[in-house]
């Protein structure tokens, strides 16, 4: 039988609400939201979805990966230059999304999106929380405003991580479905294959390894050889730009190779303490994942795990963050909440919503101490 919801839980979901909601209108009122004062689209991620959608549209899908290009159809979208490059670096299969909402206008196409994917986020973040605080957890994340705010799909990769999570145990089809669908973003899918093996998921495996392969079979029919050329061919680059030369500066991003060198570290040490942080992610989740903890816990620390796997994480990808803090707070409403854990819930999530006033990896502290809930769970096998 659930218990009550702390009245802390609720006062902090709901003052978070509001601020997030405030900000959005505020936001859009001032020119800060999708178009400027002037009329003007706003140099933010989403331009680089449109833009490529557009090149699609226009019969040029495989130059949605050439920088050049793809920065000039960004300005002719947005009706200004800008410094810097909002980069297309998503496999192909994304391109059918992007090519669907650059036939709408760009505002429409912008703020739908949005709306779109956020609805499956919220049932999502409902359905693992097992309460109808879930409804405000999901709107309160401070994390939600910041994905509205660019146009990113940080909604869409955790309602697709979290209903993995949440329908393997009695829909393992589905969930392989779901996660086959993530293919968009394969940086997250690096830890499941390894963890399904580990635990005997064999339907779910299959299914996302078919669903994956479909994905990629349809979107060679559609955009072409060369498309998928020149997805292989750039990616290198990109690769290099962001992850060695920070591009897009290392306090942006929120893994340990990006702490690493925002304190100053080489690059060379930075992917060593990286790949460290994935080596023992994974083992840690192969161990777990044997184990006779519960599922919830399971499933808390393998979210948790694909955001500490990667090297390549933006602050708009901390959504899915949302998904573990649900689930403790399902085993809290369930069993009752441990010592500290709603203060260091709270301070993970104080952490996120500092970000935007000091631009660092505070994003990486939020997941790891949601890392270390988790892990005092599993040791005591709650």
């Amino acid at each position: 039988m659930q218990s009550a919801v702390p009245r802390i839980v609720f006062s902090v979901c709901l003052a978070l609400c509001v601020m997030n909601a405030f900000s959005l209108i505020v936001s859009a009122l001032s020119g800060q939201w999708i178009l400027d004062p002037r009329g003007l689209g706003i140099p933010t991620d989403f331009a680089n979805v449109y833009a490529a959608g557009r090149l699609v549209l226009e019969g040029h899908p495989a130059t949605a990966y050439d920088w050049d290009v793809h920065k000039r159809v960004q300005e002719i979208v947005l009706g200004q230059t800008f410094d810097g490059y909002f980069g297309w670096h998503y496999p192909p299969p994304f391109l059918f999304i992007a090519a669907a909402l650059a036939k709408l206008p760009y505002t429409a196409a912008f703020a739908g999106w949005v709306a779109l994917s956020f609805v499956p986020y919220l049932f999502v973040i409902r359905a693992l929380t097992g309460h109808r605080i879930g409804w405000m957890l999901a709107c309160a994340f401070p994390v939600a405003l910041t994905n509205a705010i660019v146009g990113q799909n940080g909604f869409l990769t955790a309602s697709l991580i979290g209903s993995t999570l949440y329908l393997m145990p009695k829909r393992p089809v589905l969930a392989g479905l779901c996660l086959g669908l993530l293919t968009y973003k394969p940086q997250y899918g690096l830890l499941f294959p390894l963890v399904l093996i580990a635990a005997g998921q064999w339907r779910t495996f299959a299914v996302a390894a078919v669903t994956g392969a479909t994905l990629a079979g349809l979107s060679w029919l559609a955009f072409g050889t060369q498309t998928w050329a020149a997805f292989f061919i750039w990616l290198p680059r990109a690769s290099q730009a962001f992850l060695s030369s920070g591009f897009a500066e290392f306090g942006k991003m929120q893994s340990v190779l990006s702490l690493t060198r925002f304190l100053g570290g080489s690059d060379r040490l930075a992917w060593i303490l990286q790949w460290g942080m994935t080596a023992s992610v994974m083992l840690a989740l192969i161990v777990l994942w044997r184990s006779r903890v519960s599922y919830e816990i399971k499933a808390a620390a393998l979210a948790t795990g694909a955001l500490l796997a990667t090297p390549y994480l933006y602050l708009y990808d901390m959504v899915v963050l949302a998904i573990p803090m649900a689930l403790i707070v399902r085993m809290g409403l369930a069993s009752g909440f441990r010592n500290h854990e709603l203060a260091a819930l709270g301070m993970a999530v104080a952490l996120l919503v500092l970000f935007p006033f000091v631009v660092m990896p505070v994003g990486l502290g939020a997941t790891l101490i949601v890392a270390w809930l988790i892990a005092r769970r599993a040791v005591t096998r709650a």
